[in-house]
């Protein structure tokens, strides 16, 4: 089979690393690496052995398919200058700034056939992926994103940078609908929110707790799953799954009997991995298992506590005068 065309829009931060990703892969060719900044689009191209674009409409007529790792507030655009060239896209969480633009993206892939997947890349951390056949029915969720501050994507507040992530995990595994949402956040460092927590209630009972923060002193990267008779906990940064069993009866010490299996995955790299998996996507017309629709539904809920934080926000000044 030939080689899948694939470009890469926006090579800052993350999406040079998606250019060293496809350069690397035999059955792709990458075509351009286009970003506003040429310095930055013509560095990274050299680096990768090939074109640096200064705008992106001059490289779709040239690939099959992008990655899409421009800011937030581009996304919409570009995407759907993309979906009515006839290009598959990888786009990067968070699909796009309301859901009314990840509408419109979904609706246009469908009318043109072609593929949304977004980048929700902790779906493809192999120690969430093992966790997968671990879950039975989970009753308690606590979720900890615990960054450092970094001078990037702040063009959105902390719910869609960091949380949406850990929103997507947790509707992922409670296969039930979301009842209610319960929030508290402020703006520390930026204009926007930087620190918040969410408890998600499900119709099933379920509840799932979770905090994030980009003002920290430490990197914390933390889910802990528990359910009858079991108790799971993944360490995202250090790709390490631990399956804590309860079992019958107690031990010679009086303790109860239980079984522990610890596993590490830090060999597996989980953006290639990603977009390994785009790249099969496009050339088998596969459905990827983040598509347009699971990243708006993330999104949903995402939009949902922002908006319950800024209510909140609003009545805290009313009451103090601001």
């Amino acid at each position: 089979m030939s080689k899948t065309r694939i470009g890469v829009i926006g090579v800052g931060y993350l999406g040079k690393f998606h250019a060293r990703k496809y350069a690397a892969m035999e059955d792709v060719e990458l075509v351009g690496v286009a970003d506003p900044d040429r310095a930055v689009s013509q560095e990274v191209a050299a680096a990768n052995h090939t074109e640096a674009f200064g705008d992106y409409r001059d490289l779709l007529p040239l690939v099959d398919a992008v990655s899409i790792v421009a800011p937030t507030s581009l996304h919409h655009r570009i995407g759907l200058d993309c979906l009515h060239g006839g290009i598959d896209i990888m786009m990067e969480k968070p699909m796009a700034t309301t859901v009314e633009e990840a509408d419109e993206l979904i609706d246009l892939a469908r009318a043109e056939n072609r593929i949304i997947q977004v980048g929700h890349l902790e779906q493809f951390n192999p120690a969430i992926m093992a966790m997968e056949k671990h879950l039975t029915t989970p009753i308690f969720i606590e979720s900890h994103r615990i960054h450092t501050f970094k001078n990037r994507a702040l063009d959105v507040d902390v719910v869609l940078d960091l949380m949406i992530h850990d929103i997507d995990i947790i509707l992922s595994i409670v296969k039930a609908p979301l009842r209610t949402v319960h929030t508290v956040g402020l703006p520390v460092v930026t204009e926007t929110t930087d620190i918040a927590n969410a408890r998600l209630i499900f119709e099933n009972g379920c509840t799932a707790n979770v905090t994030v923060s980009r003002i920290s002193q430490d990197n914390i990267r933390r889910l802990r799953v528990f359910q009858p008779r079991s108790f799971i906990s993944v360490d995202y940064g250090k790709k390490e799954l631990t399956v804590i069993g309860q079992e019958e009866g107690f031990d010679e010490a009086g303790q109860p009997r239980r079984t522990i299996l610890h596993s590490c995955y830090i060999e597996i790299d989980a953006l290639e991995m990603e977009l390994r998996d785009f790249v099969a996507n496009v050339r088998n017309r596969t459905r990827p298992k983040i598509a347009g629709e699971e990243g708006r539904r993330a999104l949903q809920v995402a939009t949902e506590i922002i908006e319950q934080i800024k209510v909140h926000l609003d009545k805290h000044r009313q009451q103090l005068g601001l």
